[in-house]
This record gives C-alpha cells, sequence and structure tokens, in this order.
C-alpha cells in the first residue's frame, strides 16, 4: 500500500502551469531526501527534481528555471510547482522518498517509497 499520494495533475496548454501535491506526513516526516520522477510509456523513469531537509535542491536540467521543488514542514507535503510547461513534459509523475543519504538524488533506485502517480499533460 502507498504511503505516498499525488495530486494536482491534469491537462494544460503549453506555456501553462500547475502544481503537484504529495501528501504523505509519516514518509515524508523520516525521509532524507524527497523527490520527483516522471515516466512516459516505454521509457525509464526520469529525476525531475529533489530536496535534502527543506532547502537543498536539485533539477534535471531539462526543468531548471521553470520547476520548483518545495517541502512544506508544517503540513509534511511535498510540492512541484511547473510553469512554461512544454508537451515535452507529459508523463506520469510519482513523487519519491529516500530514507538514505545518496549521491545521485536523480536515480529512481535511490529511493525506497513512492507514490502511485499522477497525469500531467500538456498540449501544444
Amino acid at each position: 500500500e502507498a504511503q505516498l499520494e499525488e495530486s494536482g495533475g491534469g491537462s494544460v496548454q503549453a506555456g501553462g502551469s500547475l502544481r503537484l501535491t504529495c501528501a504523505g506526513a509519516e514518509v515524508i516526516s523520516r525521509a532524507y531526501y524527497m523527490a520527483w520522477f516522471r515516466q512516459t510509456p516505454g521509457k525509464e523513469r526520469e529525476g525531475v527534481a529533489a530536496i535534502r531537509g527543506f532547502s537543498g535542491t536539485v533539477y534535471a536540467d531539462s526543468v531548471k528555471g521553470r520547476f520548483t521543488i518545495a517541502k512544506d514542514r508544517a503540513k509534511k507535503t511535498l510540492y512541484l510547482q511547473m510553469s512554461s510547461l512544454k508537451a515535452e513534459d507529459t508523463a506520469m509523475y510519482y513523487c519519491a522518498a529516500a530514507d538514505r543519504q545518496t549521491f545521485t538524488p536523480l536515480v529512481w533506485s535511490q529511493y525506497n517509497d513512492w507514490g502511485q502517480g499522477t497525469q500531467v499533460t500538456v498540449s501544444s
């Protein structure tokens, strides 16, 4: 049973914005790293953004300057603010938690807890 749950996905036109939310207080509270990944059919899961604690962030080159990952301390919630969306951002988006240090925070195998995903579709 997934202990992380994503929401906020949907359909948007290119240039638009969406904010994804990941809930799961227990998992998020004990996570060393939290991250967002995305996947399209036939492709490997791709790391989008990761956060260590509440301020150490890392982004994939493809989303730098457009996406922002953040964690709410009080709500124990993870967010991904996505702006200037492009058709190539279309994918299933997953949040993930790692309970240990990693030097490759955008690699999916470093994470041990996953949500079930939320679909983002960007039309051009």
